[in-house]
């Protein structure tokens, strides 16, 4: 990990730490999914949510570690291992026409996913464009911005504007 000017340096190896989600209305479309591109994902280590981690487990038949369900914490033990660095990219087939009983914590977990500056794919087709790019089978620098020290930047521009008033 590297800080430059703004920006801290994380080094996304070429295998990458792969979450993959999916609300209930989805998980049909998100296994369908992994099972077309089984051949790519093998190459990289997956993690997921309860429920959709057991079934792409059982019908793909990949090495997955499972999370929680969503509403019970999964999204929250996602979100803290983007935090930490360990979930370099994330697939998160949500249904964009459905309430979820945990939306705020889906909501923070886009978030930090946004953060933390790591790819995400919400469809089908998104999740196709991001797989069969190049930077998924090489090493990539992901730019997470400092916002504490543009806050503090910001924070000393005001007052300075305030000052020569």
């Amino acid at each position: 990990m590297d800080i430059v000017n703004d920006y801290t340096i994380i080094k996304m190896k070429k295998q990458k730490n792969i979450a993959l989600i999916a609300h209930d209305n989805r998980k049909e479309d998100l296994v369908n999914w992994v099972k077309a591109n089984k051949d790519r994902l093998e190459n990289h280590f997956l993690c997921g949510t309860g429920t959709t981690a057991k079934l792409i487990a059982d019908t793909a038949e990949l090495p997955i570690i499972a999370f929680k369900s969503g509403p019970l914490g999964g999204d929250q033990q996602i979100g803290s291992r983007i935090a930490e660095g360990n979930i370099d990219f994330m697939i998160f087939f949500w249904d964009p026409l459905e309430a979820q009983p945990h939306d705020p914590d889906v909501k923070a977990l886009l978030r930090i996913a946004v953060l933390y500056d790591i790819p995400v794919a919400n469809n089908r087709s998104t999740a196709d464009f991001l797989l069969s790019s190049p930077l998924m089978n090489e090493e990539y620098d992901r730019k997470i911005i400092d916002y504490s020290k543009r806050i503090s930047s910001r924070a000393k521009e005001y007052s300075n504007n305030i000052g020569n008033k």
